[in-house]
């Protein structure tokens, strides 16, 4: 399961190219998971976190295929990124949908696949491409892999389904991790169907709520968006739309605050303006005094964002909560 080919990794597709991701899976791993289906989300890691998986878009699918005998397609999930994170911080976020039933399990196995030892105070950087909505098929339901897949890939391999020449393999496969029989379109990305706080919308950027958390903390570079703190267990992924009022998981709809910014940002003392400054309420001088001249002395500013221009906050989830939250 953890490995790839390297000229895959470095492709990225045009987004309107829909793709699917066959990976070969570590038996182990997948029987582990199967064996709990409540775990929707997990990480399909790998033993180093030195080079990103850029195949899929979010919400596309990625399918497991199990090592010979069997050398069937046993489940799979949908993309919800890429993150290279400390071997304890991803434990934290993903416990058992790591596959495994502890953290020092996961160790050994992280030096089992780099073929050396992990020393005692070491916390191993490892590859992570997050997944949710994962199913596992029952042994009657697994699949044939494609026609095209080598007997010999002993990585994995990418899958333009618009083009592909088992366009209705795909779509069963597709129907299989829905859970129905609906008519699959190839040209979009998907999500098993199901209310977000109520809300039934299809959301293909929808990303799971671990690998929302684990996104967020990559993109900001483990620092908060407003301070520049880098004290990881008081940094937390902030939506700025929130999900009982309509949000969703979407990296577009997240930022990473420190916990005390977290809570003024949420209850509306602090806020964002559209060019990605901060902004700070009047209410927050009026309601606790001296206490405010800190946030006051960084109105105004910008925050630091992510590199990529399409991970920062859109500006849609900014002006809803500048409407619906900020205390003007």
């Amino acid at each position: 399961m953890w490995f790839w080919d390297l000229d895959l990794l470095n492709h990225m597709h045009h987004p309107a190219d829909v793709r699917a991701y066959v990976g070969v899976t570590d038996g182990s791993w997948a029987a582990f998971l199967a064996a709990r289906p409540q775990l929707d989300e997990v990480n399909f890691w790998r033993p180093s976190g030195g080079r990103a998986f850029r195949v899929l878009e979010v919400g596309e699918p990625f399918f497991f295929k199990s090592h010979a005998p069997e050398n069937r397609i046993v489940g799979g999930g949908f993309y919800s990124g890429f993150v290279a994170l400390p071997a304890s911080e991803v434990w934290d976020l993903y416990g058992e949908g790591n596959g495994a039933a502890s953290l020092t399990e996961m160790r050994e196995r992280i030096a089992y696949y780099r073929r050396s030892a992990i020393g005692q105070e070491e916390d191993p950087i490892v590859g992570c491409v997050l997944l949710r909505d994962v199913r596992f098929f029952a042994a009657e339901r697994w699949a044939d892999p494609p026609l095209d897949f080598a007997p010999n890939i002993v990585q994995g391999k990418s899958f333009d389904l618009a083009a592909h020449a088992e366009a209705e393999y795909f779509r069963d496969l597709i129907g299989r991790l829905l859970g129905h029989d609906a008519e699959i379109d190839l040209s979009r990305p998907w999500h098993r169907p199901g209310p977000v706080y109520g809300d039934p919308r299809l959301a293909p950027q929808r990303l799971g709520q671990q690998a929302f958390k684990a996104v967020v903390l990559a993109a900001y570079e483990g620092c908060c968006a407003v301070t520049g703190s880098n004290v990881r267990p008081i940094l937390q992924a902030a939506h700025v739309r929130p999900l009982h009022r309509g949000g969703e998981h979407r990296l577009d709809n997240g930022i990473l605050l420190r916990s005390d910014v977290h809570t003024l940002f949420d209850q509306g003392y602090l806020g964002l303006d559209a060019e990605h400054r901060l902004t700070v309420s009047p209410h927050l001088d009026a309601e606790f005094g001296s206490g405010a001249q800190y946030y006051r002395s960084m109105a105004g500013q910008p925050v630091a964002l992510p590199n990529r221009s399409a991970d920062r906050p859109g500006k849609e989830f900014i002006e809803w909560h500048t409407n619906n939250v900020f205390k003007a």
